[in-house]
Formats: C-alpha cells, structure tokens, sequence
C-alpha cells in the first residue's frame, strides 16, 4: 500500500531569519538579577551598593547630605569564581525614601509578575538611629507584600506561589556549613524533611528573599562619653556596663523575631571591604537559589535534595560579635533566640507586631513599636517647637483703646504742639503751625509792618502837600484788608486794635502781653489773611475809583 504524499512542498517560513536569531539570542542570553536596595536617606545604602556591584564608592557619594535620585540604578555583571563566564547581569535599584512619590516608581521599573522569581530585597537599618528599627521594618515589609501583590491576577498568583514555595524549601533544607564539605556527587538528600518551627515564615506570602541589613555597626560601641544624639546608640546609655549589653541584645533578639517571621536574614555591617563582601556573597547565594525540588512519588521520608547553588554560603552564623553579625534564613529559632538573654518572650513580640499590622485591632493591647519604644528610647533631635500663636488684637479696638487714653490727658494730645498753651482753656487761636511757644517772637514781622504803615501815612514836613515829593499814593482801597481798617496809623501797637473778621476770638477773648488785647499770633494772623486778600481789594478798587485829571485819588498826590 502506498502512502500518498502531497504533491506541494511545505512553504518556508516568511520569517526565517529572525526566528533563527531569537532562537540562538534565547539560548545564549545572560539572565538578570535585580536587588531592591530599601532605606531612608543617609543610612548607608550607597556603601552597600556599591559592595553588591564591586565598584568603588565615589566621592559624591560619601558626602551624607548629598542629593538621592528618585530611584537610583547601577548595574554590574556577575561571573563565575574563575572570572571567565558571565552568569547574570545584577542590577541594584535604589529607593531613597518610604515616601509614596518614591515608591510609586518601582513597579514601572520592576513589575512583580515578571521579575518576583529574580528579585532580593535588602532593608537598609542604620545603628545611629536604633529607636527608627521597628517601624521602619513594619513600613518596608508592608509596603514589599503591597508591591508583590500588584493586581492580584491569576498569572502573578502562580508566580507568587512559585517563589513561595522555593523560598520554604531553602528553607527546610538550609544546613549550617560544616568543615568538611559534603560531596558534590551526592544529589540526594536521606533524612527527614522537617515543617518550619514556630514564628517562621508565617509572612511574606510572596516569597521574596529579604535581608535586614543594619549599618554603621562599628559605632554600637562607641557608647562611652556620648551624648544624646551623637553617634552609636545615639546617647541610648552611658558607658559599656551591662545595661549597654542587655540593650543592644534585646535590639537583636526583636529584629530576629521579626526576620523569623518573614524568612529573612539579619546581618550587620561595617564599612570594611571584608564585612560587606560576606553580605555580597549571601545576596547572590539567594539570588541564584534554587527551584523548590518537584514531588516524588517515594517514601514521605526520601525527600528530592534541591538543586546545588551556584554560590553556596559557606559562613557561619554569628550572633556573638556585634560588629559582624550573621543570620542566615532558615538558622534561627524562637529557642535560639531565647538563648542571646534571658527574659525575652519570642511568643509575646510576635503577638505585638501582628497587633500594629492589623489595622482594626481593637483589643487595646500594646503594639511592638510602642513596646520597642520603652526598649530604645527615642534620642533624635527634636524640631524647635513652634511658638506660641498670636492672636492680634482687632484694629478698630485697638485704635479705640489708645484713643480713650489719650483723650484723658491732654499733654498725649499731638495737636498740643500746634496750639498756644493759653488757649487750652478756652477756643484755639485758629492758627497754621507750631507758634505755641510762649518765648516765640516775631520782631521782622512787626518791623515790616510799621515800615508799611509809615509808608502808607506820609509825612507833611516837605511842605508839599498830601505827602513828600515823588512818593507814590498809598491808597487806603490798595492796603492790606488788615491794615485798611486802622486808617492812617503808623504804630505797629496800634494794628492791634483792629481784628479780622477771620479771627477765631473777639475783643477780650484771650488775653494778649500785647496792646489792645491782641496776641502775637492774633497779629500774625492778620498779616497773613491781609497779604492774602490784597491781590482781590486791588482789583476791585480799579474798577470802582474813577481816574483824577490831576492823578490823584482820594485828596493824596501822585508824584511824577
């Protein structure tokens, strides 16, 4: 029988090219690594980054009142231990802040659902400030399960339980390293496989690896002779007695307890090369941790030995020395963290952090940062507070209230000075200016005045008559209307005697060192209003006096 075949060949692939292309590119691509670098400005975030990359840290960047960027980068390659492949490309994101404007910019950056199962997150914790720890641990840890979380859709939840289920598995096979390392042909795993202990890993649903960094640990020692708010424990106490030390351990035992529950490690870290390579090498031991191990259909005791790291993390735990502390995932305990001091409740703390996490606990009962508070008292610089607020009194009571008092006495008065002290008691003289002084003297003016009424009224001496010779007429229409009403008198005293109708006081209205009655100010007064209407009599005596053929008016000659 003869199989039939089709008598037209398969059409090549429109695109052959580029699938040939993807396909090598897929094959021989370099998979990334990110690391979520977490802290508040000025907490060492910068050394560590500059650790996890291997590259030097620039000068700016030692300067602690530098500029952070919006969300830092910086990348670096990660080669093998003979420096001949490249096994990743690591890039370390940086968050200089909790605060939502900076936040908000990483999952544009790293969306979870494709970038969970290749994520690290390093909490940044600095030692000078240790009273910020728990709640700065409760704000980062909330905001990664938020962040993980994302949409909630049905392929982030299978990433999500993916990373979960690796992160329990490095778990329970984590073993501390021994002297003799166990060999690499052994693939299985013969002994029992143990549930998780309890207090650990009853958080961080989405499995990402988290490493609580705490910083500037050189400093916890520098505690003698300080000061509140210098560095170390920020003038916590006084001097390295056994206060000091049952502190600073009850400051480890709570981050421990914390860590427990959320499958992360604690390490504390100094600005040598030394220490922060120790944090690098268990950074990529995470990074690169294995998928958890598929189920086989064995005894429930033969469990499946996960696959081996490529960068296996050969350092001990170290809880003793403070300065390099080391906890990896899945070492601790709740009884091992009982052993650090005694009269420490693992149980109680746990308790207290799930009562601040859960936002309508309404039992009452005290919460771990306010427990933490009584451990590590605040000792931060305060802000100066703010002064008191001042209420301004209301302008119009104000202007009312000063007004009342100066009307009571009279000497508060302003107007005092532009008034003669003589007429305190009875109506103001009406004068313009400050001419109450009672030595005030106007001798020019009393001279100019005779000068105009000796001029007015002639003498007859010359034997000519109506005045001397080559005089010119002074009409009494052409005088002042001060000096019009006194006729011909030539004594300045004599002026007194006759008052404008402008003046605020009549005869014998205030008394006068003057003759008739008449003060210095009264006169001065009427020379004024006199010069004033001098200019309006003048026009008014040339349209009503008739011209004279002879050129006189009024029976005075006009000198020729």
């Amino acid at each position: 029988m003869e199989i039939s075949r089709s008598s037209t060949p398969e059409a090549p692939p429109q695109d052959l090219w580029s699938s040939i292309l993807d396909s090598v590119s897929s094959s021989r691509s370099i998979p990334s690594k990110q690391i979520l670098l977490l802290g508040q400005p000025s907490s060492g975030k910068s050394t560590i980054a500059s650790a996890l990359l291997q590259k030097p840290v620039a000068d700016e960047q030692k300067d602690d009142q530098r500029i952070d960027f919006a969300l830092g980068y910086d990348f670096a390659d990660v080669r093998d231990e003979a420096d001949e492949d490249t096994l990743a490309r690591l890039s370390v994101y940086t968050v200089p802040s909790s605060a939502s404007s900076y936040t908000g910019l990483v999952p544009h950056f790293l969306p979870p659902r494709t970038t969970i199962l290749s994520t690290l997150a390093i909490i940044v914790l600095d030692w000078t400030r240790p009273w910020t720890f728990v709640e700065e641990l409760e704000t980062w840890l909330t905001w990664i399960e938020t962040w993980a979380k994302e949409d909630g859709s049905r392929e982030l939840e299978i990433t999500r339980e993916e990373s979960r289920e690796r992160l329990q598995s490095h778990l329970q096979h984590y073993t501390e390293p021994s002297v003799e390392p166990l060999p690499a042909a052994n693939s299985t795993l013969s002994s029992t496989l143990l549930p998780l202990g309890q207090g650990s890993f009853t958080h961080n649903s989405s499995g990402i690896p988290i490493i609580v960094a705490c910083t500037k640990a050189d400093l916890i020692d520098e505690g003698n002779d300080m000061v509140a708010g210098a560095s170390g424990m920020g003038g916590m106490v006084k001097g390295k007695g056994g206060e000091w030390e049952e502190r600073t351990d009850g400051v480890m035992q709570v981050l421990r307890t914390i860590c427990l529950k959320y499958g992360a490690a604690l390490f504390y870290t100094t600005p040598l090369p030394a220490n922060l390579q120790i944090l690098r090498q268990y950074a990529l031991h995470l990074l690169f941790m294995p998928p958890a191990p598929s189920p086989v259909m064995a005894s429930s005791t033969e469990v499946q030995a996960p696959t081996r790291n490529l960068f296996p993390f050969v350092q001990k735990p170290n809880t003793l020395d403070r300065d390099r502390i080391v906890v990896p995932a899945g070492w601790d305990s709740w009884g091992k963290i009982a052993v650090l001091r005694d009269g420490f409740d693992a149980k109680i703390w746990g308790e207290a952090w799930e009562h601040d996490l859960d936002p309508d606990d309404a039992s009452g009962e005290a919460g771990a940062k306010k427990a933490y508070a009584n451990l590590v008292p605040d000792q931060g610089s305060k802000p100066p507070a703010l002064p008191p607020f001042n209420n301004p009194t209301p302008e119009q009571a104000f202007l009312a209230k000063n007004y009342d008092e100066n009307a009571k006495k009279s000497d508060r008065d302003p107007r005092g000075a532009f008034r003669n002290p003589q007429d305190y008691a009875g109506a103001s003289a009406g004068i313009v200016g400050p001419l109450g002084s009672s030595s005030f003297n106007l001798p020019n003016v009393e001279r100019a005045m005779s000068e105009m009424e000796t001029g007015a009224s002639a003498p007859t001496s010359l034997g000519v008559p109506g005045g001397r010779l080559g005089a010119r007429p002074t009409s009494t229409l052409n005088r002042p209307a001060g000096l019009s009403a006194l006729g011909t008198t030539t004594s300045p005293t004599s002026l007194a005697g006759a008052r404008s109708p402008a003046s605020p006081g009549g005869p014998g209205a205030s008394s006068s060192p003057g003759a008739g009655g008449q003060t210095q100010h009264e006169v001065l007064q009427n020379f004024f209003q006199s010069l004033l209407s001098t200019k309006d009599r003048t026009a008014a005596a040339n349209r009503t006096a008739p011209s004279r053929p002879n050129g006189t008016s009024n029976g005075t000659e006009e000198g020729s």
